[in-house]
């Protein structure tokens, strides 16, 4: 009941002019006024930011912080692939019929997430990022960016009580696309939207998620060349990354529950 009647109230809201707001305003020097209390409330480790507090000066600029040097190591085992972010492991494993379960009776259908018909069954993992986490995004397994997009949408909250009662609620909201070509085959990284979190930015691309654009969808040619853990994106506020990648490439060294870091190990290459 408590969940229905959070979506509920959420369904009445305009969620894309809701999330504009309240990017805007972090945008502007008056949330500068409420960093101190945001860092307080959800906890983050100031500890490991590259800036002191008082150098952010508004909020955005402290969700999209970078870290010092070397607090995040990234796993050099040769055959393995890493976290892209810090969060929690809401689902991982291989598609049935093309879906991913999510919670009782959800699921995600892969194809409609990435905007394309996938042939055979695929493995994914779903990773949350909540308030208090760094919201940058980094590449999971070296390779060669080949092509990126964009793909409007509405913004649904993706905190758990949503995500268990929208259906295929991560094929609904705004989200950018990645996709790599690396040693142990395709990687496709989705960046997805949330409600508060309008905008993400590539660093392989100028696109700028909620700001009225079109679909786009691009080739990069020549590909891209990024090493492990290099920087892929920012959410400038916060929200999930989908991975996808084919059946039977990687075994999973997390489960869901766990909570993860970016740069630690999630998988080895089978």
């Amino acid at each position: 009941m408590k969940d229905a009647l959070i979506v509920t109230a959420l369904s009445i809201v305009p969620r894309k002019r809701g999330a504009w707001v309240m990017g805007w305003f972090a945008r502007t020097g008056l949330s500068r006024l409420i960093v101190r209390l945001f860092v307080r409330i959800y906890g983050l480790n100031m500890d490991e930011a590259s800036e002191d507090l008082n150098a952010y000066p508004t909020l955005e600029a402290l969700f999209t912080r970078t870290l010092k040097p070397g607090a995040r190591p990234i796993e050099q085992a040769s055959q393995a692939i890493v976290s892209p972010v810090d969060g929690h492991v809401a689902a991982v494993g291989t598609s049935i019929n093309g879906k991913i379960p999510l919670s009782e009776g959800k699921t995600l259908d892969l194809s409609s997430l990435l905007g394309a018909e996938l042939p055979e069954e695929q493995d994914a993992m779903v990773i949350y990022l909540s308030p208090k986490d760094y919201h940058r995004v980094h590449v999971p397994r070296e390779g060669e960016a080949t092509r990126w997009a964009y793909i409007p949408g509405t913004l649904w909250p993706v905190f758990p009580a949503a995500v268990r009662r929208v259906q295929d609620l991560f094929s609904k909201n705004e989200r950018a696309l990645v996709h790599f070509e690396t040693e142990q085959g395709p990687v496709d990284v989705a960046l997805i939207g949330a409600f508060g979190v309008g905008r993400i930015s590539l660093s392989c691309s100028d696109i700028m998620t909620n700001t009225n654009g079109k679909a786009r969808s691009e080739g990069l040619e020549p590909s891209v060349k990024h090493a492990r853990g290099a920087h892929l994106g920012t959410f400038h506020l916060g929200s999930t990354v989908v991975l996808i990648t084919p059946k039977d490439t990687w075994t999973w060294t997390v489960s869901v529950g766990d909570d993860v870091q970016m740069g630690i190990r999630i998988g080895m290459a089978k």
